[in-house]
């Protein structure tokens, strides 16, 4: 096998697209093994193994130009496939799924009283100018964008990414000083 997709790999470098489209035949099932068996070790759900495989497909197509001619094709394949599977085991992280059902009874109810988090929020804001405090607010707090940000307050959307800057600025020097 090895043989055979260093020839179709020197052919498809070269030119020959009908040979490039047999590599990559020939190539997905061993890709597909050997992302099952890397996701089986890593205890992750095999349902996203064909993505993974496309991702390591593309990666092969735009660096094909990198393997040097002559050498072994596999270790270079499953470098890039060894590093797929793990970009995309790093993107995945380690998750838990809980259903909520099971914690309904222990979640916190809402209540009418106003939020500590919110008294807070406030207390700290309280510090910067009524424009950096108001767009600090918008931004950060609510989740308004800069434009939503800029035509609720009147004022340019440069104008409000300087009060912006300036309001996390303050906040951060404030809060670096109470570290010390």
């Amino acid at each position: 096998m090895e043989s055979e997709w260093g020839l179709l790999l020197r052919a498809a470098n070269a030119g020959d697209a009908p040979a490039y489209q047999r590599f990559l035949v020939l190539l997905t099932p061993a890709l597909r093994r050997f992302v099952r068996r890397a996701l089986a070790r890593a205890a992750a759900p095999e349902a996203d193994s064909e993505d993974i495989v496309q991702e390591i497909l593309l990666a092969v197509h735009l660096k094909r130009q990198t393997w040097i001619d002559g050498a072994p094709v596999a270790p270079w394949v499953f470098t890039i496939a060894r590093h797929k599977v793990i970009d995309f085991l790093r993107r995945r992280g380690r998750r838990v799924h809980l259903p909520l059902e099971d914690f309904a009874e222990t979640l916190a109810a809402e209540s009418d009283e106003p939020s500590l988090i919110g008294a807070d929020i406030d207390r700290h804001l309280d510090g910067l100018s009524t424009v950096q405090r108001k767009v600090v607010k918008s931004i950060a707090v609510t989740g308004a964008s800069i434009a939503e940000t800029a035509a609720d307050l009147t004022m340019s959307q440069g104008a409000v990414r300087v009060a912006l800057h300036r309001g996390l600025a303050a906040l951060a020097a404030k809060f670096s000083k109470q570290d010390d």
